[in-house]
């Protein structure tokens, strides 16, 4: 079966998969009484929002697992070698694909044990900033070790305009903090009706797109099963939503997307083709920094950037429109520098 054709399925797959398991899992959720409390420090208005069924990030994360294996025992029933594809290693990539998945669906389980504490054990701030931390911290390593041995022990990057780089003892600092700082920068979108899910569309189909040109269809593969899957998310997670995808969805997310770019050998690329994730991330450090300098001054009216602009007037379905518009044009500029920094397409 063709390459294309197998990651266009898994696009339709993990979108039907994701939009049906709504009709099952949020009606579960709610018997289950497992709704979102909502903090004073946010916004008032969200009270309304109280009790929103969340952990709907299980609908995605088990959307993208079905739509990866479909895709992958459909094309190895067919005779096809999408995992490994055109790469110039098969055994580093399946090692990126698989290990990658398997980071993302830790992550995952990092942000359920989260949620379920807030909401079963009614510990508003779920666990310390110190538990979950050492948690990412200690899969981080895990994964960037298999990305180490997969790579031979000579870890590489490449560099738009530069080329491909060695990186040696770099690897491991670097690693860290794009791991680190992706996952938490995907759950600081994560934050009203529908942003983190349709911003992460947009950013997973880029990628599909960069490794398609590239022929790494694996990887595609990986990136279309996701953007599918969020897609079917915003289905009901559209605000108003009817759920919402907790730590659970979010830190699965931030997962999967850092996976990718580094199956694609340049986790720099996440900086226009996330460039949503970046703002929102820097707009939180920026005021914590400010805060603290000047002892209580803000320069935003609340962190991340998008409750700013709530309170200042913004109706939630204009963020996203406005958040996506900005991100779909860092992801064209990715393609770009991609295309023109020497990706060898």
């Amino acid at each position: 079966m063709n390459s294309l054709a197998v990651v266009l399925l898994a696009a339709a797959a993990g979108f039907a998969v994701t939009t049906l398991l709504g009709f099952i899992l949020i009606p579960w959720l709610r018997k289950l009484k497992l709704g979102q409390t909502i903090l004073d420090i946010g916004p008032v208005w969200h009270k309304g929002k109280q009790g929103t069924p969340t952990m709907g990030g299980i609908m995605f994360a088990l959307g993208t697992v079905a739509a990866i294996a479909l895709g992958a025992v459909t094309d190895k029933l067919t005779g096809g070698h999408i995992v490994s594809g055109d790469y110039p290693v098969p055994s580093e990539m399946q090692t990126k694909i698989w290990g990658g998945l398997l980071m993302a669906l830790s992550f995952c389980l990092v942000g359920f044990t989260d949620d379920y504490i807030k909401v079963v054990k009614k510990r508003n701030l779920g666990l310390t900033i110190s538990q979950k931390s050492i948690m990412q911290l200690l899969i981080c390593l895990a994964y960037l070790t298999s990305l180490y041995l997969g790579m031979g022990g000579e870890p590489y990057m490449f560099i738009p305009f530069v080329g491909t780089v060695r990186m040696g003892l770099l690897f491991w600092p670097f690693g860290l903090l794009v791991v680190y700082g992706a996952i938490n920068a995907v759950n600081f979108t994560d934050g009203i009706d529908g942003l983190c899910s349709s911003v992460t569309v947009i950013t997973a189909a880029t990628l599909g797109i960069i490794a398609a040109m590239r022929r790494f269809f694996g990887v595609s593969l990986e990136a279309a099963s996701l953007a599918g899957a969020c897609a079917g998310f915003f289905v009901w997670n559209r605000h108003p939503a009817k759920v919402f995808m907790g730590d659970t969805g979010s830190m699965f997310l931030g997962g999967m997307v850092v996976a990718v770019a580094f199956a694609l050998g340049c986790p720099l690329i996440l900086v226009p083709a996330g460039i949503i994730y970046v703002i929102e991330a820097l707009s939180d450090v920026i005021q914590i920094g400010y805060f603290k300098s000047t002892g209580g001054k803000r320069i935003f009216k609340m962190a991340p950037i998008h409750h700013h602009f709530e309170m200042s007037g913004w109706k939630e379905n204009k963020i996203v429109l406005v958040f996506c518009a900005v991100n779909a044009l860092g992801c064209l500029a990715a393609i770009a520098v991609m295309y023109y920094g020497g990706y060898k397409f």
